[in-house]
């Protein structure tokens, strides 16, 4: 790790040249950042898994079938591979974690591989569903000492749903209402106010819950859950100057810290 203001200065200037190139981009006739091939059009390939070498990699879990490109019908993929790929450069100019950048992993809940990876992700876990198989070994991969975030995901049902699911997986999980002071804001980046985190299309304030092991605030967080806002939203589009760089900057800074968080407890 580099001192505090170091790395704030670096993720800034990350972000900057990153938006930067976007916009030389668009000059160039290139439109918005890729959007029909990584974009929010969707479409592209699913890219077979890197081999595991030690070094971190983004893993995105998987629920449903396999299927060849990423679609918004598949809503575990939304973001891929852009999201990831945006934020493990950042990950890669700001810390000594040397990540995969340009590969990341998808793997399904059942998968032994998972074993391999101590921080995995999942979008709209709201529309989520898994076998009996897939909660058991998402149980002990948990309960081993794995990290898992949950994000973009909105609404009643979506809430209800992801909820049925997790009970399968920890039934004797109680969520926790985060805030500033949890020490996962305060991994990396030091996060004194959920009320800067931007929404980025969500209406209302963004709402970020934990399952701590044995119910207990002061052990290691098992489950990170953004509700009601999609951090990866504006990883996938940060390129692209739709949104400000200062918001771009807060979502970084969380998923940062949630890594940074998941290596290190």
């Amino acid at each position: 790790m580099r001192p505090k203001g170091v790395r704030r200065l670096l993720v800034l200037a990350a972000v900057g040249i990153v938006a930067a190139a976007a916009t030389a981009l668009a000059q160039r006739g290139g439109g918005f950042g890729g959007f029909g091939q990584f974009g929010g059009g969707g479409g592209a390939p699913i890219e077979p898994n890197t081999s595991y070498d030690g070094r971190f990699t983004f893993v995105r879990l998987r629920y449903g079938p396999p299927i060849p490109f990423q679609s918004q019908r598949a809503p575990w993929s939304h973001d891929y591979p852009t999201g990831e790929r945006h934020f493990m450069k950042i990950l890669n100019e700001i810390s000594y974690l040397a990540p995969h950048i340009d590969e990341s992993n998808i793997l399904a809940l059942d998968d032994p591989q998972l074993f391999k990876y101590p921080v995995a992700y999942m979008a709209e876990p709201g529309r989520w569903v898994m076998t009996d198989k897939e909660a058991a070994n998402f149980r002990a991969y948990l309960l081993k000492g794995g990290f898992v975030i949950f994000d973009d995901f909105r609404g009643g049902y979506d809430w209800s749903n992801f909820e049925a699911q997790l009970r399968r997986v920890l039934p004797e999980g109680q969520f926790v209402d985060l805030d500033a002071s949890s020490p996962i804001y305060h991994s990396f980046f030091e996060i004194d106010s959920l009320d800067i985190v931007p929404q980025y299309y969500d209406r209302g304030g963004p709402i970020f819950r934990g399952i701590f092991e044995g119910n207990d605030p002061n052990k290691r967080m098992m489950v990170m859950v953004n509700f009601n806002t999609d951090m990866s939203e504006y990883w996938e589009w940060s390129d692209t100057g739709f949104k400000p760089i200062d918001e771009s900057n807060e979502a970084y800074k969380l998923g940062v810290n949630y890594i940074i968080y998941g290596m290190t407890h």
